[in-house]
């Protein structure tokens, strides 16, 4: 089954997973430090909230397509390719405490899309995580969601993932 991926970044992690909770009628899926994911049924849809800075407005992280097998990535890769959009790939990378492979592009108003899928758990939020690191700094894997428009994926630093 694939399902929709919605990344939030929010300032009251405790309080978004509250709320969430009470819209969807469901407990997070996955709970670390400043990090929480719903695997909602219906409507299919995985929900990430990371945490973000405090006193600012929830903002959107990045989006993507979960996947069930790593072929489905890799025909996601070829569609896009052939459509003529500029790839990023990752494949094996940690992220979001997942080990993953995916594929991301980014759309016309500079949004980050992932196509992914989720092979195993992971200890670390990012692939640059450490025990020292701030778990509301933005994780090291993918496309930077402030990239200019036009630039390439991958060109800019890293900061969306999941």
């Amino acid at each position: 089954m694939s399902r929709v991926q919605l990344a939030l970044r929010v300032a009251d992690l405790e309080g978004s997973i509250a709320f969430y909770s009470k819209l969807f009628g469901v407990e997070p899926a996955k709970r670390r430090p400043g990090y929480a994911n719903f695997a909602i049924s219906e409507p299919p849809l995985k929900l990430v909230l990371l945490e973000g800075e405090e006193g600012h407005d929830t903002r959107l992280d990045h989006l993507g397509v979960e996947v069930t097998d790593t072929a489905q990535v890799e025909a996601a890769t070829r569609r896009l390719k052939d459509a003529g959009l500029a790839t990023f790939e990752e494949n094996d990378t940690s992220c979001c405490y997942a080990l993953q492979d995916k594929v991301w592009v980014t759309g016309p108003g500079a949004e980050p899309w992932e196509v992914y899928v989720v092979k195993a758990d992971a200890d670390v939020l990012g692939k640059s995580a450490s025990a020292d690191q701030d778990p509301a700094a933005p994780c090291a894997c993918g496309p930077a969601a402030e990239q200019a428009p036009g630039q390439p994926v991958g060109a800019a630093a890293s900061t969306g993932c999941c």
